[in-house]
């Protein structure tokens, strides 16, 4: 986003630290925790050092938005379980860990969105929100109805946010967006 916005360096921290810590920001501020980066700044160090990186070597790397998505689908994956995982042991129940699953999944890229003027992608009719929707369902699901071993609802979790993104990945798969009807006047977009 912020090379094709042709931010300079400051700017693709801003925008890369926005969207690594914004979702999980917000988990903490909702759940009344200590916000994660606050006690570990290494994660605005690694924003911050990785959109430098970016800066410089993004113009030589051929197909780095396909690149991204994929990478961005592992990310989706991982912490919308992560995020569940979080507010279940901190003694939330099950519907509040799904929302924060998706919280802390989604909504680094919808602050990135707003401040580069997108609409943004968990609003879009791409299979985006579902993905991490459903990967926070499966884990809190399986760790509050089954006894699986270790790790096994995290895994679980994971792979189906994964499976659904990358079926919306590759097949192009999307929920249906709205269509205006006939005989109703609509703001021009």
């Amino acid at each position: 986003m912020a090379s094709r916005k042709c931010l300079d360096p400051v700017g693709f921290a801003l925008i890369a630290t926005v969207t690594g810590i914004g979702g999980g920001t917000l988990r903490d501020l909702l759940l009344g925790l200590p916000v994660f980066w606050v006690s570990q700044p290494h994660f605005v160090g690694l924003c911050v050092i990785v959109s430098i990186l970016v800066y410089f070597t993004a113009p030589f790397v051929e197909y780095r938005y396909r690149v991204l998505l994929w990478a961005d689908a592992i990310g989706l994956s991982l912490f919308s379980v992560l995020g569940a995982k979080l507010a279940i042991s901190s003694g939330f129940g099950t519907t509040i860990a799904i929302v924060m699953g998706l919280s802390t999944a989604t909504f680094g890229g919808l602050i990135r969105d707003v401040l580069c003027g997108e609409i943004p992608l968990i609003l879009r009719h791409e299979i985006y929100a579902t993905a991490a929707l459903t990967g926070a369902l499966v884990y809190a699901c399986l760790t509050a109805y089954t006894q699986l071993p270790y790790l096994m609802p995290e895994f679980c979790g994971v792979m189906t946010c994964f499976a659904v993104r990358a079926l919306g990945l590759i097949r192009g798969l999307s929920l249906p967006a709205y269509r205006a009807r006939a005989g109703r006047d609509y703001p021009a977009q």
